[in-house]
């Protein structure tokens, strides 16, 4: 083989790889779009699906206002229902908040064991 030859085909070579890491990143590109489009959709279901179980929980509710209308007056029960509902709805949203404070989402293992080895190595340099 002669010089040429060699760089004809180191030449190929590199235009062959250039034009399948195109090909990769065209992929990679149609792949991401279409997961995007995925996405999406699945966003939407969730949300359409939420709302629909609102508006049902909102008739549940209403149901068991209805129901405890019959044994009290109407107004009492949408009282009692509502109080109901509303300690049940600080309950969660006290624990939340309790979960979203930043000391309960400080990363206390890594923390504590990056302390001790800085005092490992404290301890080796002063050994």
């Amino acid at each position: 083989m002669n010089n040429n030859n060699i760089i004809q085909t180191i030449r190929e070579l590199i235009a062959d790889a250039t034009l399948l890491v195109r090909q990769e990143i065209d992929l990679a590109k149609a792949e991401a779009a279409e997961k995007f489009g995925q996405i999406q959709a699945g966003v939407a279901a969730v949300a359409a699906g939420s709302l629909i179980a609102l508006v049902a929980l909102l008739v549940l509710v209403q149901a068991l206002v209805v129901a405890l209308g019959n044994i009290m007056p109407p107004a009492l029960a949408a009282l009692v229902v509502g109080v109901v509902l509303a300690l049940i709805a600080f309950v969660l949203v006290m624990n939340g908040a309790n979960q979203l404070k930043p000391e309960n989402l400080a990363p206390k293992r890594t923390i504590r064991s990056v302390r001790e080895n800085a005092e490992k190595m404290k301890e080796g340099r002063s050994s």
